[in-house]
């Protein structure tokens, strides 16, 4: 039945390890995602805000200020997506393990709504007290987000993790690990959606090039909140997609539920997926009623 399934490739997680010592330092693929693609964002952002007339006037921010923040995204992307992880999924365990919430993070553990929150409360802060545009700054997140998103759903395929539901197509890839090739339909190895390669093309390549277009080549940076509005929407809707194909996680997945759902037949990406779209659209509406204003 699989015979055209692909196999997975032998990618070590770690790139390299730094030893000093006794002591070893593995640096992971799912680490330089975040990294190179807070360097894209940086230098996104730092282009736009070095052409005054994408604005209409000035830019909402200074390149000193832009340093500051990005430091401050990092902390709220860390602490974020890791306290989201923790409370949104399996808030019942880490109560019980409150050392694995930190310890955690290095097998992946990290959570995209809790580190959109984290950025959410990092920004909010940063443009009270600094005096900036809300509004512009959420647009300048927007377009920054994007390749960040697609470089760390990569590497969650190269470690191997987050693949999707069982399939026949050609594309199907089988994945190691006991759990991943198990299949109550199929006798051998499943071959499953490479789902983390779905989100990555539509979260990551696709959303960052039509945000990109509209912010550089049709001005929309011009209608405060327009762009995040989008980026809102078209995230939640990218990620509300995907998780039909993407394997629930293993903790909702029971006899009785084997899809994992867990409210109104969606899974818990859907639940959390679906205000984001909400949020977006009327974000979107406000920009544009405060333009007809």
């Amino acid at each position: 039945m699989f015979a055209a399934a692909i196999p997975f490739p032998d990618i070590d997680p770690a790139i390299f390890t730094i030893r000093l010592g006794e002591f070893a330092f593995p640096v992971y693929w799912y680490a330089l995602g975040y990294i190179v693609g807070i360097l894209i964002g940086w230098w996104i952002i730092a282009r736009a805000i070095a052409r005054p007339g994408l604005w209409g006037g000035e830019a909402p921010m200074t390149k000193a200020q832009l340093e500051a923040l990005v430091s401050l995204m990092v902390i709220g992307i860390i602490v974020g997506g890791r306290l989201g992880y923790t409370l949104f999924y399996q808030p019942g365990y880490y109560l019980a393990h409150p050392v694995e919430i930190l310890t955690g993070i290095r097998s992946g553990g990290m959570s995209f709504h809790g580190g959109f929150l984290g950025v959410v409360v990092a920004a909010w802060l940063f443009a009270r007290k600094h005096g900036l545009q809300t509004a512009s700054l959420a647009d300048l997140l927007a377009i920054a987000a994007p390749p960040a998103l697609g470089l760390v759903r990569v590497a969650n395929f190269v470690n191997a993790e987050l693949w999707g539901r069982p399939t026949d197509l050609p594309w199907g890839v089988i994945f190691p690990g006991e759990l991943a090739q198990a299949c109550a339909t199929v006798a051998g190895p499943c071959a499953r959606h490479p789902s983390q390669i779905y989100e990555a093309g539509l979260e990551g390549l696709l959303l960052s090039v039509l945000l990109l277009v509209l912010a550089f080549r049709r001005g929309w940076l011009k209608t405060p909140g327009l762009l995040a509005g989008t980026f809102f929407a078209g995230y939640g809707l990218s990620r509300f997609i995907v998780e039909f194909f993407r394997q629930a996680d293993a903790f909702y997945i029971t006899a009785d539920n084997p899809a994992g759902h867990v409210f109104l037949g969606m899974t818990m990406g859907q639940v959390l997926s679906l205000p984001m779209v909400l949020a977006g659209g009327a974000t979107v509406l406000w920009a544009l009623k405060r333009v007809r204003a």
